[in-house]
């Protein structure tokens, strides 16, 4: 079976996002040079889960940031729409979790990064993520897109590790508990 894997960076306040979906906020942190463990992450996944509001944040920034093939989820009419440029590194998908995940599986993926607030949420909410990596960043928003909403019951997770980097940035490793 696939893993879900999340690693991702919240404002202060638990927003991922501003209302718009801007993330400048986050990428102000570019060009500070701190390793904040994204390489060594992204080397171990086989393939991206994303959520539609991901994606058309992320086609606004060139290049590509992605090296992995991106699997986006959405059952809106907008689903077709991947740019030229992003053909064969991007595949719409318009099924449940559980079916992406039997999905991936069948094409000999083992590990997926599972990135988008919608996205994360109802993986959690199947227990189809393994482990979280949360980085919260020394800024707070008031309102935006949150990382985790409403869920049927309690997600136990047990922590891993924290570290601190000194710009500021506190970073959490969770396993969500089975």
């Amino acid at each position: 079976m696939v893993t879900g894997h999340v690693f991702i960076a919240t404002s202060l306040d638990g927003f991922i996002a501003r209302p718009d979906g801007s993330i400048d906020w986050l990428l102000a942190l570019d060009g500070q040079g701190e390793d904040h463990g994204y390489e060594d992450f992204i080397r171990d996944m086989d393939v991206i889960i994303m959520g539609r509001n991901t994606f058309a944040t992320m086609c606004n920034y060139r290049p590509w940031p992605y090296t992995r093939p991106v699997l986006v989820l959405s059952r809106g009419p907008s689903l077709g729409l991947v740019p030229d440029y992003l053909s064969g590194q991007v595949e719409p998908c318009d099924t449940d979790p559980a079916a992406v995940m039997m999905m991936l599986g069948q094409r000999g993926c083992r590990r997926a990064y599972v990135d988008g607030g919608l996205v994360i949420q109802s993986f959690l909410q199947l227990g189809l993520i393994q482990d979280m990596v949360v980085t919260r960043v020394p800024v707070l928003l008031g309102e935006g897109r949150s990382l985790f909403g409403p869920l049927a019951g309690d997600v136990s997770l047990t922590h891993v590790s924290t570290r601190c980097f000194p710009s500021g940035l506190v970073q959490s490793t969770y396993k969500v508990a089975a």
